[in-house]
């Protein structure tokens, strides 16, 4: 009997077929005691694992690239944290074995984040993967991960980690479904990348039965159980029209009737960029740097290699305009030679533009190697600052760049309430605003952009969310300067032209939405897309946001 199930959809497409679970998860590993003289050979046997999976997770980034690489980089990192190490490490002092005391070290730094309520709790999911995968190797057992099969199915997990988001093949794996996560979630993020239609935040989702027939709506979030004939024939209709419309439409972005709505890829390293040629980017509207950086916690990355890799980019984009951010660490992108180990809340603390700030040598050199990569290009070279609070901010942001001689526009990101409250007044220093929708509903909702349990708080649809997206784009006409988006929400076709109809200026999504954004933004006037944004912020919730745009645009 058909049922249906709702979670988020953070990922286009529809997905038809059996359900396969996620293998299990690594047995607890005894709680036995060894001999103090064995204690250093255990500890040897802890440190090779370790080294083992990070450099198995850094592999795998290379092999994957893009986004995928800087995430797995990070978690790299977090398994060779050395105060970590330092707590297996005592631990095996006092009998436990190798795998015991990693089993237990980890378990303690988990209960510290959660118990804590700060931000990095949020990667909970990505420390309970490295644990797994060092306890695995100590213990000589498989690692849990994506089943064996020879035929297509939708994957189900309680939640996915980065590693095996990274590599999934999409003509094996039809589309998944996790119980946890939301829609900035890195494997919400990695599964529009790779294409990959996705529900995520379904309760009860580890409850499907294996080979069951599903059927997911990655758009609605809608999951079909068992499945008709004529609903499955109604979804595969629906896919095939999405697919006419999507072969159909190219060129750049723009509605019905003319009003241009420029479309941007974005970027993670030069790995992404031959998928956001081939979309139809206009350019690049996020180009993130973090990459370079966390190729060694320990310091930052020579000016001669980072020109390299900005230079990569900017060549693929001719005439094209190339928005960078500055690098972004702190929080859950902790670096040893930059960010503090003992803030009580690190996305309340030193991070962004704020850690740039206290190292002036590292904003110094980034800034003077994208002025060098650009030299000699025809392109139209922007660069903007993470987590900008007011003009103050704005101000050190644009002093910085001209006094690295970088001959480009300065910019900054929306990402606090502050920022896009007081938009006028930055845009007194800087020349143009890129909303990051993700952090600003962060910080708007108090609700961590990791952590199913709040995902409603995280939709971009909240009328709260998009009074502020509002504010920002009319500050901005008003300075006549211009304002994008970069979150995730400029994926969502119909959400893309409700931001069009705010005044948002440009569009920057993964290379996969480019054109489902971009048919769907063709198929509506200017006119549609301002009454369908009244009619949202005019909504009480995100759903009833929803379905008030999508009355408009529909025509009814």
């Amino acid at each position: 009997m058909e049922t249906t199930l709702r979670g988020v959809g953070v990922s286009h497409g529809v997905a038809i077929g059996e359900v396969r679970h996620m293998g299990t998860a690594v047995l607890e590993p005894p709680a036995k005691q060894i001999p103090a003289d064995e204690a250093e050979r255990e500890q040897g046997r802890a440190r090779q694992a370790v080294e083992a999976v990070a450099a198995d997770l850094i592999a795998r980034g290379n092999l994957a690239g893009g986004e995928a690489q800087a995430v797995l980089e990070a978690q790299a990192l977090m398994a060779q944290d050395p105060e970590l190490m330092a707590d297996v490490e005592r631990r095996i002092t006092v009998g436990s074995t190798a795998e015991r005391g990693v089993y237990d070290a980890f378990a303690a730094y988990r209960a510290l984040l959660a118990g804590a309520g700060e931000y990095l709790a949020g990667r909970v999911a990505d420390l309970d993967d490295v644990r797994n995968r060092i306890v695995a190797r100590l213990l000589g057992v498989p690692m849990p991960g994506v089943p064996d099969s020879d035929e297509p199915y939708v994957l189900i997990a309680r939640d996915l980690a980065p590693a095996d988001t990274a590599l999934l093949d999409p003509t094996l794996v039809l589309g998944f479904v996790t119980e946890e996560g939301g829609p900035t979630s890195h494997s919400a993020i990695l599964a529009r990348a790779l294409g990959v239609p996705a529900v995520v935040a379904l309760p009860g989702a580890g409850e499907l039965v294996e080979g069951t027939v599903i059927a997911v709506d990655g758009s609605t979030g809608e999951i079909f159980v068992e499945p008709s004939a004529e609903k499955r024939a109604e979804l595969e209709r629906a896919a095939a029209e999405r697919k006419a419309a999507l072969a159909a439409s190219s060129g750049p972005g723009a509605t019905s009737d003319g009003h241009k709505v420029p479309l941007l890829a974005n970027v993670g390293g030069p790995g992404d960029v031959a998928a956001a040629v081939e979309a139809g980017a206009e350019g690049v509207g996020l180009f993130r740097t973090e990459f370079l950086f966390l190729d060694d916690s320990k310091q930052a990355p020579v000016e001669a290699k980072q020109v390299e890799a900005y230079r990569k980019v900017l060549e693929a984009f001719p005439e094209g305009r190339v928005v960078v951010r500055v690098l972004d660490a702190g929080a859950d992108k902790p670096l040893d030679f930059l960010t503090p180990a003992d803030e009580p809340n690190p996305a309340l603390g030193v991070r962004g533009l704020r850690t740039l700030l206290d190292h002036p040598d590292v904003l110094r050199t980034q800034l003077t190697a994208l002025a060098k990569a650009a030299e000699g290009l025809p392109v139209y070279l922007e660069v903007m600052a993470p987590m900008v609070a007011d003009r103050i901010d704005a101000k050190a942001f644009a002093d910085a760049c001209r006094e690295a001689g970088l001959r480009a526009k300065f910019g900054a990101m929306v990402e606090i309430p502050s920022a896009a409250l007081r938009a006028r007044s930055i845009l007194q220093e800087v020349e143009f605003l890129s909303l990051g929708t993700n952090d600003l509903a962060q910080y708007t909702f108090a609700a961590d952009r990791q952590v199913g349990a709040v995902s409603r708080l995280q939709d971009p649809w909240q009328p709260a969310l998009l009074d502020l997206v509002a504010a920002s784009a009319e500050a901005a006409k008003a300075e006549g300067k211009s304002c994008g988006v970069c979150g995730e929400a400029a994926s969502d076709p119909e959400l893309a032209c409700v931001l069009t109809g705010l005044g948002v200026t440009s569009l920057s999504m993964g290379a996969a939405s480019i054109p489902y954004v971009r048919a769907t933004l063709a198929k509506h006037t200017l006119a549609q897309c301002e009454r369908a944004a009244a009619a949202a912020r005019a909504a009480d919730t995100a759903d009833d946001a929803r379905a008030a745009a999508r009355a408009v645009l529909s025509g009814e």
